[in-house]
């Protein structure tokens, strides 16, 4: 008598290849992360695509017009803004040493607070909370360059993943046909058709949303901070523009970002500029997302945030970045795999007809 029947076998190697998988995505993460940066990239171009090859008849000659295009905007956007941006950037950055000396020191309370009208005890209640915890205050400072200079190193990125996305951009389709043919079983193939067709409309949706959501977060905060002449408004308002990206984080270190700047450069519209971002916060959350992303995710709230939280321990700001998409993606493959069980177990469901006896009719 066998010690361990087939089936139990095929479970055990089952759940063998699975954790091995994942074993492997792990150890892979950071390589699968600029694939799937390329995969998003050649989302967003493929309508651009699909158009132009009505033009010049081939996919790679429509490839290449994009690209040119999409360089020629980008040299003109660099060569009349880049440089102002540059130029806000270079000044932020030589005045944050000075800064974070007076706040280590102390010396930020009694310039905000005479500027505030803060009370004598207050200033000095607020200076030595501050030069007692100087050390947390520099630990974070350095967590926060550590960040910086982290997403600096992959750079690289930007030069990479465009190269990538030409191939998916090129072959996607005949990537998916490849994938097809390797699965004898219709229902498994329909499956896996299903699940393949789910994620190309939700990606394809998702990366468009973010892109529109970002463009008009871009255009407004550096539109208002430009009137209500905030500090170094360019920049501040091209950080919370692509912080636009990043879910549900990504608005909160903007938000956290401009007060901070604009209260350590003692700017006096303080109190309407927190108005400001709050009312943004909310005609972002509760107007323009649920129009612009309409319900293609159908995420919980909470799903959301785990998936935020856990991509952050994984892989840092790009897999908060990732998180949602990641668990929509698992949603799609959880809901076609319900259907491709019920469809093994009842039989397709178009085959069961319900008749009324002792008539000829139909129901």
């Amino acid at each position: 008598m066998a010690l361990i029947d087939t089936r139990t076998a095929r479970v055990l190697f089952t759940g063998l290849l699975f954790v091995a998988g994942l074993a492997l995505v792990y150890l892979t993460r950071h390589t699968l992360i600029v694939f799937l940066f390329a995969i998003f990239f050649a989302y967003l171009v493929e309508p651009l695509v699909s158009h132009t090859v009505r033009w010049v008849r081939t996919r790679t000659r429509a490839i290449g017009v994009i690209y040119l295009g999409l360089a020629v905007v980008l040299t003109i956007f660099f060569s009349f803004i880049g440089p102002r941006i540059g130029h806000e950037a270079q000044r932020l950055t030589e005045n944050v040493p000075a800064l974070l000396g007076n706040i280590s020191s102390g010396q930020i309370a009694l310039q905000i607070g005479s500027q505030r009208g803060w009370s004598a005890h207050t200033q000095q209640l607020v200076k030595d909370f501050l030069a007692a915890h100087s050390e947390e205050l520099g630990l974070l400072a350095s967590r926060a360059g550590f960040r910086l200079a982290t997403v600096a190193q992959n750079i690289w990125w930007l030069i990479l993943i465009p190269i990538l996305a030409v191939f998916f951009l090129r072959d996607g389709r005949t990537f998916t046909d490849v994938i097809l043919m390797m699965i004898g079983s219709r229902p498994q193939r329909d499956f896996v058709e299903g699940v393949i067709n789910d994620l190309n409309d939700m990606l394809a949706h998702f990366i468009r949303a973010q892109l529109t959501l970002a463009a008009l977060a871009l255009l407004v905060y550096v539109i208002f901070l430009g009137i209500m002449r905030v500090p170094y408004a360019l920049v501040l308002g091209t950080a919370g523009g692509v912080l636009e990206f990043i879910p549900v984080v990504g608005p909160f270190i903007a938000a956290v970002l401009m007060l901070g700047v604009a209260l350590l450069m003692s700017y006096q519209h303080l109190f309407l500029l927190a108005l400001f971002l709050a009312a943004w916060r909310l005609i972002q959350d509760y107007v323009t997302l649920p129009r612009i992303m309409g319900e293609r995710m159908q995420l919980h709230p909470l799903a959301a945030i785990f998936g935020v939280l856990a991509g952050g321990e994984v892989a840092g700001v790009i897999g908060v970045f990732l998180s949602i998409p990641v668990m929509a993606s698992l949603r799609i493959v959880w809901q076609r795999w319900r259907i491709y069980a019920e469809k093994k177990k009842f039989g397709p469901l178009e085959s069961f007809v319900a008749t009324v006896p002792d008539s000829g009719l139909q129901r």
